[in-house]
């Protein structure tokens, strides 16, 4: 048994090795319009990751995560920037994280005395109260127009096509270089999430998410633990709100709006309630697909060119329209999400066959007839 587990876990690390060695090798070999869909999935996976953990585990609706993320990547614009502190952009990421995480523990209390519907509602108001102060905190956001995002740099080091590097032959721009930190970052935030998850702190939240009340009989504390959930929920989307900024070089105040919420938390239900994998396939899949049909609008029937008018559906609208039904399809037969499903399929494929009991007798051999038993004579 043990040899068995020892060979299954070696079979694990070979993949993702594997998988690891891959993905490192793509910046070689890919152009920067697909490293681009790379980077927002990345960036948009830490955020679903984060909101996996508040609502698929903790079970707390949310629809304020768009805040989040605008409090990351403002913060970081505002504090490495000019107007701003003029902070080094290392510290500058940092605190825009922590900034992240204080706005969650600001609103922790409301989280941790309201749940369900109620704190759906309330974490809307955030978004809306958000865009306003978005738009109007001029000297701090740019206004309507945003601002531009000052390049991360460590160590001399610039995430950004202004000094040439050259690897292997293949020029290195902007795209190539943030690769390897939207790796790093997803990384961190994948093993933390596990952690998190397979640890006490996870289990807690589970058995709150099933059941507070027995949840409470079992010692955990209620309160505390939905409101640290949502700290560190809002820490994620920090995160990823500092990533997104430095992939799209300009934050503008429409981009944070309730759209983006909405478009996580289709994330997380297409991929899994729950799951840290499956948070990490809704959002390559919600992210991706628009930007695909952008490129490929031309070849798609019923699909409009962008900038087209001619009455048919844009793009964006198609692929909303498509991920839109892939959710009503995934409550319908898979609630667990595209995560599930495959575990699922997975299991029945490696499911041995059950064995013949052994004192089943075989269909080529005669069966002895049954003894009769004989009847007294008269």
């Amino acid at each position: 048994m043990s040899e068995r587990l020892s060979g299954a876990r070696a079979i694990r690390l070979g993949r993702t090795f594997a998988a690891v060695a891959v993905l490192c090798a793509l910046p070689f070999y890919l152009d920067a319009f697909w490293l681009r869909i790379g980077l927002f999935s990345m960036a948009a996976a830490v955020g679903a990751v984060g909101l996996g953990l508040l609502s698929g585990t903790a079970g707390q609706l949310s629809l304020g995560h768009a805040f989040f993320l605008a409090v990351g990547a403002y913060g970081y614009v505002w504090l490495a920037g000019e107007p701003g502190p003029g902070l080094p952009t290392v510290v500058a990421a940092a605190l825009a994280v922590l900034l992240a995480g204080a706005a969650g523990g600001l609103f922790s209390p409301v989280a941790g005395r309201v749940r369900g519907i109620y704190l759906g509602v309330a974490t809307l108001a955030l978004v809306f109260l958000g865009h306003h102060v978005l738009l109007t905190a001029d000297s701090v956001t740019g206004g309507f127009n945003g601002r531009s995002v000052p390049p991360l740099e460590v160590g001399g080091f610039s995430f950004s096509a202004d000094s040439e590097l050259t690897l292997l032959g293949v020029p290195f721009g902007a795209e190539e270089r943030l690769w390897y930190l939207g790796l790093a970052l997803f990384a961190v935030t994948w093993f933390t999430a596990r952690g998190l998850l397979r640890g006490r702190p996870g289990r807690a939240l589970v058995a709150l998410r099933d059941s507070e009340t027995a949840a409470a009989v079992m010692g955990v504390d209620v309160s505390r633990y939905r409101s640290a959930a949502f700290v560190v929920s809002s820490m994620y989307a920090g995160l990823a709100g500092v990533l997104l900024a430095l992939s799209f070089r300009r934050v503008v105040p429409d981009y944070f709006g309730l759209v983006l919420s909405v478009d996580y938390l289709a994330m997380i239900v297409i991929g899994g309630l729950g799951s840290v994998a499956g948070a990490t396939v809704g959002a390559v899949f919600v992210t991706a697909l628009p930007l695909l049909m952008t490129r490929y609008a031309d070849q798609l029937p019923l699909v409009a060119a962008p900038g087209t008018t001619d009455g048919t559906v844009g793009p964006t609208e198609a692929a909303r329209y498509l991920y839109g039904a892939s959710i009503v399809l995934i409550l319908l037969f898979a609630p667990d999400g595209l995560h599930g499903l495959v575990r699922r399929l997975r299991a029945r494929v490696r499911r041995p066959r059950t064995a013949p009991p052994s004192n089943a007798t075989s269909p080529s051999q005669p069966t002895a007839p049954a003894v009769r038993a004989k009847e007294p004579t008269p």
